[in-house]
């Protein structure tokens, strides 16, 4: 397979080091973080090809527009329409009733307003718990010069004792620009935040 021959030699050459769990093997929420860096798609790409992990991810339909759209979506891109956030849950479900095993990357904190003021968005909370995905918290760690998928979550409903249990896996993990990593907490933990769903 091409992808993971580049993928393999991506490894080979790379700075960076895999360390990851095994690939899920049933439809899965993706959390790509700490997002400080466009770089992040790379090694996101690099971490699928490589554990064969069929990915899908959500984007602003802008990304999508043009000569863009055809490759956006060849990567797994999901375009998304931000006045009606709610059809992603919609076509998610579908594909998993439809038998795709894949895994739905999302990067809740974004790559702007960073501070700490700053929330992730609870897109990916609602959508866990709309279509019953499991959560597998993937990182990127400058410190180590690691990177991969690491421990996965079924979330209970309970959004703060949830979010603890993130927080508490990414205490350690910088980044590529640690000085633009937003803490893991949403703007409301009693219940499921304000957020849309698109990264």
């Amino acid at each position: 397979m091409i992808r993971s021959l580049v993928a393999r030699v991506f490894w080979a050459l790379s700075r960076w080091r895999l360390a990851t769990t095994p690939a899920p093997t049933r439809p899965t929420v993706l959390i790509g973080a700490p997002h400080t860096s466009n770089w992040d798609f790379v090694l996101m790409l690099a971490i699928a090809w490589r554990l064969r992990i069929d990915v899908r991810w959500l984007g602003k339909e802008s990304l999508f527009r043009s000569w863009r759209g055809p490759i956006m979506r060849a990567l797994g891109g999901i375009p998304v329409d931000r006045r009606n956030p709610q059809r992603v849950v919609a076509d998610v479900v579908g594909r998993i009733r439809a038998g795709e095993v894949f895994g739905l990357v999302v990067t809740p904190e974004g790559t702007r307003g960073k501070g700490v003021d700053s929330f992730w968005k609870s897109g990916f909370y609602r959508i866990a718990r709309d279509t019953g995905m499991p959560v597998t918290l993937g990182y990127v760690d400058r410190t180590t010069m690691t990177t991969g998928l690491g421990i996965t979550l079924e979330l209970t409903g309970d959004v703060a004792a949830d979010m603890d249990r993130v927080r508490a896996f990414y205490a350690d993990k910088a980044g590529l620009r640690p000085h633009l990593r937003t803490e893991p907490r949403l703007r409301d933990e009693t219940g499921h935040g304000t957020g849309a769903p698109v990264s």
